[in-house]
């Protein structure tokens, strides 16, 4: 077996230099585009045409840096996951890249079809990208979540992430799946533009949205369970890392057994919250407007997310004294 293969818990690997490349271009990028949103004022669809490209910005750096930070940790195939991750990278800076290229033209980067020659090398190069990025997180997904990554809690908050990205990424394909045919909308020119795809649900694209996200507060919008999915991680990992902060300081958390069953208590509430936004957007419901159904809905997953918890702070609780007993003198 080739030594890579084996992990070793006493390295601590170097930070994949790639990814904090990665991190670095988009920091500019958000810089870039902020400074866009503020001197160019052409919209889409009534948005300004960085507000995309800053999006994209933020979105990168926060997986870039928790994906960075996770390849620091000990684990096996590090040679698979170095090479899996810099495909990640270069795909990602290659579909931002057109993003930007596109808002700078006053265009769409998203389902474009528009029927021009460099639009058609755009488009194809994008959709390359998006493959590339969704076979980097499969893989990665795939190495990682088969194995045991630091202690048990933080190893189920990496599957559970990375179960989560995968979710995101297919709730992603739900927006030209089920857009049924091409409609036509006006760039930043004022030229016609064919889109063979919707992210709302219920009403046109480009109504009123919300600040900063943009996601509609009319009607339903893909975009919004897609976000939540790709973030998973980030959620996850956040658990984890709240739960070993605590553990030094509450009694009940001491056991990592009680640290692994909320972290899986977390992350069915989390799926929850997920299955729970994709229904309401599917359903033409603006995030911010819910109704009653909705609301039932969320209030009994919140009512069996926090008795699970306390269920299992409640096992904890009775096993402390157990515990005290087989450690006592005498």
């Amino acid at each position: 077996m080739p030594a890579d293969l084996s992990p070793a818990p006493h390295v601590v690997r170097r930070p994949h230099r790639p990814l904090l490349l990665m991190v670095a271009l988009m920091a500019l990028l958000l810089v870039v585009s902020a400074v866009g949103m503020v001197v160019d004022d052409r919209v889409l669809l009534g948005a300004p045409v960085w507000g995309k490209p800053l999006k994209f910005a933020v979105s990168f750096i926060v997986y870039g840096l928790t994906l960075a930070w996770l390849l620091t940790l000990p684990h096996k195939a590090p040679r698979w996951t170095w090479w899996v991750a810099t495909l990640f990278v270069v795909t990602g800076v290659v579909d931002v890249g057109i993003v930007v290229i596109q808002a700078a033209r006053g265009t769409f980067s998203h389902f474009n079809e528009a029927n021009d020659p460099f639009n058609d090398i755009i488009q194809s190069i994008f959709s390359m990208g998006v493959q590339g990025l969704l076979l980097a997180n499969l893989v990665l997904a795939a190495i990682l979540v088969f194995q045991r990554i630091g202690d048990r809690a933080t190893a189920w908050a990496i599957r559970a992430g990375m179960a989560l990205v995968i979710a995101g990424i297919g709730l992603g394909l739900l927006i030209p799946l089920r857009s049924e045919a091409v409609w036509t909308v006006k760039d930043a020119a004022g030229h016609s533009i064919p889109l063979n795809a919707q992210h709302n649900v219920g009403v046109p694209d480009g109504g009123p949205g919300l600040p900063l996200t943009g996601w509609s507060t009319v009607g339903g919008d893909l975009r919004i369970p897609h976000f939540a999915g790709l973030h998973g991680l980030q959620i996850m990992l956040a658990v984890a890392l709240l739960l070993r902060f605590l553990a030094a300081r509450v009694t009940r958390l001491h056991d990592e057994r009680t640290r692994v069953a909320l972290v899986i208590v977390a992350a069915v509430g989390y799926s929850g919250l997920l299955a729970l936004v994709t229904w309401q957007a599917l359903r033409g419901q603006s995030l911010i407007h819910p109704d009653g159904l909705t609301l039932g809905v969320l209030a009994l997953l919140i009512a069996a997310t926090t008795a699970a918890g306390w269920a299992v702070l409640a096992a904890a609780a009775r096993r402390e004294p157990r515990s005290l007993t087989a450690v006592s003198p005498g």
